[in-house]
């Protein structure tokens, strides 16, 4: 494991020429695996982004329990992009191309050992996920309607031509055919329904076209494709009070948990905070005031910034909030919204008391126009893009 850390440490240093070369490497020598990637270019700079994500997940886990269940799921996911057995020998051969040209000296016959072992392992795991799930690699789902709330928020509501389980909490990734072979990440906003509709709240990324296709031009009547569900932030049924905490569209699996809790109450109390940039983006508040109405246990804070005060404003508002409130330390808590302020609300949790192992939430990745590339990916790991929020017109800086 060492010496496979210790490779990786040289080749992120140069991590932009790496993954620029592994995909030239693979499409000069698989153009038929060409047709299977994002055609624009800042589309496929995203993917870029992804893979060396990936790898860096990787090699960061190679001693974790998780790593396989990570490795078994990415197979699974990775069906949804036509992905095969035979695909995996092509990529190893791209991959190793990458690492050699880009390690240099440093690329020796243990180095290249070591990593050939690993990418078996990887390989062998992803391919066993694949061959395991018995769901389709995506869901088709007609779009039956689309609320529009100012120029920016879209709930879209679909029907899945086949039955999609989940659990109140987790996303799914969306394609659509407007922008080919493109899938972005969005949570689920309603808890299962008897009619199996299912809901996205989806929040316009000022230069992200799909959120932009998603929100001001996708027709009642159309089809997307929806990947399978995941994400670890569900529902936890334990004899212990709730915290639930929602910024942005991050509203939506907070909304799915408390749809769930509403049908089946507590014997609990739940506390609910809902983060906004201003009163005008609470816009699923009629339908909170109803639920707070009908579950005697719930306790409903609304955060957002002083009238004319800048939106930052309501993250410091939530601090005080928090810090106001006790009881962390028995409290199971569940974070939704923007990475940034995911990482910085949990942060303030714990210190805060509250478990680390109770504090829930999924690490999706910040999306956005870039504002500058980075020299590498170390130093975008080290200090990543502030997070877009309802309406990114405002420029401050969140698939």
């Amino acid at each position: 494991m060492r010496i496979l850390k210790s490779s990786f440490a040289v080749v992120e240093r140069r991590a932009e020429h790496a993954v620029k070369f592994f995909y030239s490497h693979l499409f000069w020598h698989n153009p038929e695996l060409r047709a299977l990637f994002p055609a624009s270019p800042e589309d496929m700079e995203r993917q870029r982004d992804r893979l060396f994500a990936a790898l860096t997940h990787v090699v960061a886990h190679l001693e974790s329990e998780s790593l396989v269940p990570y490795l078994r799921d990415l197979g699974r996911d990775h069906r949804k992009y036509l992905v095969g057995p035979e695909h995996y020998a092509a990529v190893g051969a791209s991959l190793f191309a990458a690492l050699a040209e880009t390690s240099g000296a440093a690329w020796t016959p243990a180095v290249e050992k070591a990593w050939t072992e690993a990418y078996g392992m990887i390989a062998d795991a992803m391919t066993a996920g694949a061959a395991a799930s018995t769901d389709p690699p995506w869901w088709d789902a007609e779009v039956i309607r689309h609320l529009r709330y100012g120029r920016d928020i879209g709930v879209l509501t679909l029907l899945p031509h086949a039955p999609l389980p989940y659990l109140p909490g987790q996303y799914v990734s969306v394609s659509s055919a407007r922008v080919p072979t493109t899938w972005r990440t969005y949570c689920l906003g309603n808890a299962p329904r008897r009619d199996g509709t299912v809901d996205l709240h989806v929040s316009r990324i000022e230069g992200g076209r799909l959120s932009t296709v998603l929100v001001g031009e996708i027709q009642p009547g159309e089809t997307l494709r929806l990947g399978a569900p995941g994400g670890r932030l569900t529902l936890r049924r334990e004899d212990r009070p709730v915290t639930l905490i929602a910024a942005g569209t991050g509203w939506a699996p907070i909304r799915a948990m408390l749809e769930d809790l509403v049908q089946r109450p507590p014997d609990h109390d739940v506390r609910l905070f809902v983060v906004a940039r201003d009163g005008a983006h609470l816009y699923d508040r009629p339908l909170i005031e109803e639920y707070a109405a009908g579950l005697d246990r719930l306790a409903v804070t609304y955060i957002t910034p002083a009238p004319g005060r800048h939106r930052n404003e309501a993250t410091d508002r939530l601090a005080t909030a928090l810090g106001n409130r006790g009881l962390w330390r028995e409290q199971d808590v569940h974070l939704s919204g923007p990475p940034q302020f995911v990482e910085e609300t949990a942060h303030l949790l714990e210190e805060l008391g509250a478990r680390p192992e109770r504090l829930f939430y999924d690490a999706l990745p910040a999306v956005g126009p870039e504002r500058g590339r980075p020299l590498g990916f170390g130093e975008w790991f080290l200090n990543r893009p502030a997070p877009q929020w309802h309406n990114p017109s405002a420029r401050d800086p969140r698939p």
